[in-house]
């Protein structure tokens, strides 16, 4: 649903209450609130007031303060932030409380006959206590915009995406790959994109599985999840030995929108973590602790990946038969976006380059050895950027050091080695 008809919704129902309810309260309800009418006008325009000046003033501070965030981190925050629900529904509250008040305001001393309608100046009061909810809600939103929390934010995100995309590709690789390879004689049908530029957000691999078993063929998508695709991109190929499925229920199984979600892309998290940690390296910030506490977010995204079948990429019917080919991001690409640009942008940082090593070195020794050998290489690519820094030798040694707090655990690396000195003279002297 979009967003904008949250508010809208609040709105129209407001006006209906307050065209419906006055009148019947009037016809049904003899009962009248014990309050004068000069007291009740005061109540009820009070409320009106104060709800529209409340509006400008919370959405203002709001807004302000997303934009400014959005600045520190990353532009990319914005439509994250934006896409609030009870920005919204906040929004809608505080409308619909002014326009109700309104229209009971209207029904007071109506037509000279005195009176206040009790139902509907209490249905104001609960309407009024529920916008001070909200704005106590709206608050604690604005308080999470700390660093802190939009860092943890983001890794929570991306541990649920981790979990969910992975999970979906392992139940769709699921089956005894047949070997057979069949030949199609018919030209593959290719489905473009044609329009405005839209990123993919999300892959309907199951759907696609479907559609190829119906057509006895093969799909390939030539597009991943996060790609923008531009007017005549190739959006997948279809190679079919029976009917053929119409282009549009074939393009309606890749999801586009105007920007990146997170639904099935566990990189666009990393992208996030990533800008926060690049933005906090420029030297108009030079805050190198936020780009360690990125890391520290990112470390556990790619442990958690490191458990993942990266190189599913395939998925077949219940008998076995390959159906669709699609593309997925490697643990080399995940290494490279994680680190590439903070390992460049935090070249000249100390701390940057030890909480580097620290991660780089833990996930060698969680990951399988072929993936352990690719984190080890790129060890070696990290440790050959500190020789070439502009470093005197101290703090070269110094870069080098694992510190999983960037600068506060120095004697780390010596406590192991005098452990494993201490361990190998006890083993020298038993073998003696």
């Amino acid at each position: 649903m979009q967003l904008w008809l949250i508010p809208t919704f609040y709105a129209a129902a407001s006006i209906a209450a307050g065209f419906l309810v006055p009148r019947l309260e009037s016809r049904l309800l003899a009962f009248s609130l014990n309050l004068s009418t000069s007291s009740a006008q005061a109540y009820l325009s009070a409320v009106a007031s104060g709800m529209m000046a409340l509006t400008g003033i919370v959405f203002s501070i709001a807004f302000v303060l997303v934009q400014f965030n959005a600045v520190v981190y990353s532009p990319r925050l914005v439509v994250w932030f934006a896409r609030d629900r009870l920005l919204f529904h906040s929004l809608g509250m505080f409308v619909a409380t002014f326009m109700y008040s309104l229209a009971t305001l209207a029904w007071v001393d109506r037509a000279g006959v005195e009176g206040v309608p009790f139902l509907s100046a209490a249905i104001v009061a609960v309407m009024l206590m529920t916008s001070v909810l909200m704005l106590a809600q709206l608050v604690q939103r604005l308080n999470n915009l700390q660093i802190m929390k939009v860092l943890q934010a983001l890794g929570d995100t991306g541990r649920e995406v981790i979990g969910r995309t992975y999970q979906t590709v392992a139940w769709s690789t699921s089956g005894k790959e047949q070997t057979t390879h069949q030949q199609y004689d018919t030209t593959p049908l290719t489905v473009r994109h044609l329009g405005n530029p839209q990123s993919v957000t999300s892959i309907d691999i199951a759907k696609l599985a479907v559609y190829a078993r119906r057509m006895d063929g093969l799909i390939v998508v030539e597009c991943a999840v996060g790609d923008t695709l531009i007017e005549d991109s190739t959006i997948l190929q279809a190679r079919c030995a029976t009917s053929i499925i119409p282009v549009k229920e074939l393009s309606a199984c890749i999801r586009l929108d105007d920007q990146r979600t997170f639904e099935q892309d566990p990189k666009y998290a990393i992208r996030l973590l990533v800008d926060v940690a690049i933005k906090a390296l420029s030297p108009a910030i030079n805050d190198p602790t936020t780009a360690v506490q990125a890391i520290d977010q990112i470390e556990d995204l790619l442990r958690r990946l490191a458990k993942c079948d990266l190189e599913a990429c395939r998925a077949f019917d219940q008998d076995g038969s390959l159906r669709v080919v699609y593309r997925m991001p490697t643990w080399g690409d995940y290494l490279a976006l994680s680190f590439d640009e903070i390992r460049q942008f935090g070249s000249t940082s100390i701390q940057v380059m030890r909480r580097l090593h620290a991660a780089l070195a833990e996930l060698a020794n969680c990951a399988d050895d072929r993936r352990a050998k690719e984190v080890r290489a790129y060890l070696g690519h990290l440790d050959s950027g500190i020789e070439h820094s502009s470093f005197d030798p101290l703090d070269r040694a110094a870069a080098r050091i694992d510190d999983r707090q960037g600068l506060g655990l120095s004697s780390r690396q010596e406590t192991n080695q005098l452990e494993s000195a201490t361990l190998a003279e006890r083993d020298a002297q038993a073998a003696s």
